[in-house]
């Protein structure tokens, strides 16, 4: 599966829960609107906890993927 096109990237790889989230609640304030944000993380609980937040903080889950030990998610930034 090919990557969509993203403007910035969060590297949470070997981060435990809650960090990768926190670390993503910062980061995504630093992306444009619309624009969108990698992050990779190797947490098997950000595949529950980042459809959250995008869910609930209005922004677009594109894509979610599994690449070998590593979960990686582009989140398009809302409003």
């Amino acid at each position: 599966m090919s990557e969509p096109d993203y403007s910035a990237e969060l590297d949470t790889r070997g981060l435990m829960c809650p960090e990768p989230v926190m670390m993503l609640h910062s980061r995504i304030q630093e992306v444009s609107e619309g624009a969108v944000l990698k992050v990779v993380a190797t947490d098997p609980s950000t595949t529950r906890d980042i459809p959250r937040f995008c869910r609930f903080l209005n922004h677009e889950l594109v894509s979610q993927q599994v690449s070998g030990q590593d979960y990686v998610f582009f989140i398009r930034r809302g409003a």
